[in-house]
């Protein structure tokens, strides 16, 4: 998994590898069970009656991958910020947005995501710039990746 994928991942986009995108060979999947059947685990509680969404029918089951609702980037950053040690300015800086998201903000892990999201040469030979570039271009690609993230934080 990329850097990109683990800071999808970390604000809850989908972090799902592709072995879960794979086709399922139906002559090698353990517990298989007949389409119409009910096994006990999804069969309606008290807490869950017949009236609301069985256990693994929702769209946000652990099995299909997080709900297909867009995180609101800046709101779950804010509410991450909140509750973190340091005073961190995610919403300019690359170290502070990777600080605060638990992930390793050195240089070389700098270097490393600005490859995988394809930095220009010139702008990776200088460090400032580079770092300008990868915090628009991780906002950027949050966006595209189904986030909400205000265009003031994509340019």
């Amino acid at each position: 998994m990329g850097l990109f994928d683990t800071i999808k991942e970390k604000l809850g986009m989908g972090g799902v590898s592709n072995e879960a995108h794979k086709p399922v060979d139906p002559n090698n999947t353990p517990n298989q069970h007949a389409p119409d059947t009910v096994i006990d685990s999804e069969r309606p509680t008290a807490a869950h009656n017949a009236t609301t969404t069985p256990p693994g029918a929702g769209p946000s089951n652990e099995a299909t991958g997080p709900s297909s609702a867009a995180v609101d980037v800046p709101a779950k950053l804010d509410g991450m910020a909140a509750n973190h040690s340091e005073t961190l300015n995610w919403r300019t800086s690359i170290v502070d947005l990777m600080k605060l998201l638990g992930l390793d903000s050195s240089l070389e892990a700098r270097k490393a995501l600005a490859t995988e999201l394809g930095c220009p040469p010139d702008q990776m030979a200088d460090t400032a710039q580079m770092n300008t570039w990868l915090h628009r271009t991780v906002m950027h690609k949050l966006a595209e990746h189904g986030g909400t993230v205000p265009p003031e934080l994509r340019t």
